[in-house]
């Protein structure tokens, strides 16, 4: 069962992989935004993972952060999120990444829990769409 207070944790190095400058997201070698929020969704997917039945899964569906300090090639990054409240099937984290010297981003995260083979049946009916 998924409750309240749950938390996990994600963490990365930062290197050529995840900067700014090779994810096109800037043209800085510093950890970049998208490499963060991948961490974050990570550590939220981490602190229920555990928790649901056998068959089930869960997909983001909304992210608000802030990045608020840059990080350097060779820099640890910590992602952590804890559940803050859950909804029939919605649950929302709130979630932070730190590098070690300080927090460097912040903000939400809401993630759907989905039955795997029924959410992987429409896929394949989008694809046979196209």
């Amino acid at each position: 069962m998924i409750s309240a207070g749950q938390t996990a944790t994600a963490t990365v190095v930062v290197t050529e992989s995840n900067i700014a400058k090779t994810m096109k997201s800037g043209a800085l070698e510093v950890f970049a935004t998208p490499a963060m929020c991948a961490l974050m969704e990570e550590a939220a997917q981490a602190a229920v993972q555990p928790h649901l039945e056998a068959g089930e899964g869960t997909v983001g569906i909304s992210l608000s952060i802030t990045h608020e300090a840059p990080s350097p090639l060779g820099a640890t990054i910590t992602a952590k999120a804890t559940v803050s409240a859950v909804e029939g099937r919605k649950i929302t984290f709130d979630i932070e990444a730190s590098d070690g010297i300080g927090i460097i981003g912040r903000g939400t995260h809401e993630r759907f829990i989905i039955n795997n083979d029924k959410f992987m049946a429409k896929v394949i009916n989008r694809t046979k769409s196209n």
